[in-house]
């Protein structure tokens, strides 16, 4: 990457971060500053890009449940959302045809049918960070809206291999195999170990799986996912994730660059652009009501259709591909990266506030619930437990083993990620599925046993909106929390938290006292031997 990239995706991206807005608008931004100035993308901006989007499809096939996607609230939701939304931009395209709006002036049906499939899709990309950023990846309504969005993609495979004319191979068929290899890429990836050989190693997945798919004539990035789905139940398909998370992040800096890099916009096309990116409260709305009649709880449905209310990067490549096919102007490809852009812009900055605005609205929105609960929305209250630990990761596991041996069965735990909790039961551990942001699980949930809550959490901001959420409940028993560094801790102490552990002060202090253990048990079993000795006298030769 030239450091002329670096330099302005930096200062944009620090710029609008001070903000309190997310980096990702400021490196959209350098892109468009960097195309204005007359700068020209090289072909390593391009790879950079690519390998973002092929690591991020692959770290989410790591996280990916395939059965989730059989769920009617998934496909269903997908499939009529797309239905719904194409009928309606499609007649919207033609309406402001008959009334001769610029750009829309010359559009027929192809035109109205490509422009509604194109922004029928939501970006991965920008979801996937978000729902990162914000710890929300594996709640109930990020799983949600990764479903929707894997559908999504398939969706627009689909679509480029009928519009290219591109078949693919009977060796294609030979994919299917990749199922009886699973335990072999198993065993590759538990030999990597947990240095740097574990990086490389999902490197080599994701662009092995890459080529492999492109070689049959299937788009490279869906193997990238399939890889990872393949991987998505091996015990080291966490940590791997982690290890490539920085890299994923670093190059799809690229990937925003990039759009900035499509074309120059007019006034006129930024016009049309933004009244097209005012659509996206059209999205969310389909998609909200949609939840909602197939039973989601109207937390999870408002949550799910706000992150995905906006417009993505595949919709920019089926308008490159229709372009290079004559069946779009360029000017099409211009107006829909802006709007694109905009969309980005747009669900950056509302929905790190949504648990916020939730809580705000949440009576009017409560009126589109349905009357029926899907089982996996029911809350089972644990029963005589006056201790809960919320968050069981490695923090939270070791934290809830440990109350276990001391107040025996009065802890529980909560954890918003269904898989995991599933597995902790299996080992016979009283743990549920919640998610602590949430106010409606709060109001359903019983409080007045529990005496003492631990937020074993890593983001301050997930830890500050569950003690809000618990104290608007009402419930008035000691907060814990962790933080890993002291200006977090600080932090959360002003929230109102009884307690903050430094993770790292307090992993250190507890190592040493324990170690001292040793010392002082192996001092105190020399000391009896001595005792013993004395008063048995002097031992016989």
């Amino acid at each position: 990457m030239d450091f002329i990239w670096i330099l302005f995706a930096y200062f944009c991206g620090l710029t609008v971060k001070l903000t309190g807005l997310p980096p990702l608008i400021g490196f959209l931004l350098a892109g468009f500053v960097l195309h204005y100035l007359g700068i020209e993308p090289s072909p390593s901006l391009d790879i950079l890009a690519d390998l973002g989007i092929t690591l991020m499809l692959f770290t989410i096939g790591l996280k990916l449940n395939v059965k989730d996607l059989l769920k009617r609230e998934i496909w269903f939701a997908t499939v009529s959302h797309m239905s719904f939304w194409f009928v309606l931009f499609g007649g919207l395209t033609l309406l402001l045809a008959s009334i001769a709006l610029p750009f829309f002036s010359t559009a027929n049906l192809t035109t109205a049918a490509l422009l509604g499939f194109a922004f029928s899709f939501s970006s991965t990309v920008c979801i996937v960070k978000l729902l990162e950023e914000n710890g929300e990846l594996k709640t109930r309504h990020g799983q949600l809206a990764i479903g929707v969005l894997v559908m999504q993609d398939i969706a627009a495979v689909i679509f480029l291999v009928f519009a290219t004319g591109k078949i693919p191979s009977l060796w294609a068929l030979l994919l299917f195999g990749l199922i009886f290899a699973r335990p072999l890429l198993g065993k590759l990836l538990e030999r990597a170990g947990h240095g740097e050989m574990l990086p490389l190693t999902g490197f080599f997945f994701a662009l092995g799986g890459y080529e492999l798919f492109h070689l049959v004539g299937i788009k490279g990035d869906l193997g990238a996912l399939v890889f990872g789905i393949l991987l998505s139940q091996h015990s080291k398909a966490t940590e791997l994730t982690k290890s490539l998370l920085s890299f994923k992040d670093l190059f799809l800096i690229g990937f925003f660059l990039s759009i900035g890099f499509t074309a120059l916009p007019t006034w006129s096309m930024f016009a049309i652009a933004l009244l097209i990116a005012l659509l996206i409260s059209v999205k969310f709305v389909l998609f909200f009501i949609l939840f909602t009649r197939l039973k989601l709880r109207s937390r999870t449905s408002y949550l799910a259709a706000l992150a995905l209310s906006n417009f993505s990067e595949f919709g920019l490549i089926v308008a490159a591909l229709s372009v290079d096919s004559g069946w779009l102007s360029n000017e099409w490809l211009v107006i829909m990266a802006l709007a694109v852009s905009l969309s980005f812009i747009a669900t950056s900055a509302i929905y790190p506030r949504a648990h916020q605005l939730y809580t705000k609205y949440k009576q009017p929105l409560r009126r589109f619930q349905h009357t029926e609960r899907l089982t996996a929305d029911q809350i089972n209250q644990p029963a005589d437990a006056d201790i809960l630990v919320i968050g069981l990761g490695r923090v939270g596991k070791g934290a809830y083993r440990s109350l276990q041996n001391m107040v025996d069965n009065r802890v529980a735990g909560l954890d918003s990620d269904q898989r995991r909790v599933a597995e902790l039961q299996k080992m016979g551990m009283s743990v549920i599925v919640g998610d602590g942001e949430d106010a409606d699980f709060w109001e359903a949930f019983d409080t007045s046993k529990v005496r003492l809550i631990l937020l074993a959490l890593p983001a301050i901001d997930d830890i500050r909106n569950i003690t809000f959420q618990l104290r608007s409940a009402g419930y008035t028993g000691a907060v814990a929390a962790i933080a890993r560094f002291e200006d977090d801790r600080k932090q959360l102490l002003k929230a109102g938290i009884d307690k903050v552990f430094n993770f790292y002060k307090e992993a250190g202090t507890g190592f040493a006292e324990d170690s001292l253990m040793l010392i002082q048990s192996s001092v105190s079993a020399h000391q009896n031997d001595t005792r013993s000795m004395d008063k048995s006298g002097p031992a016989k030769l």
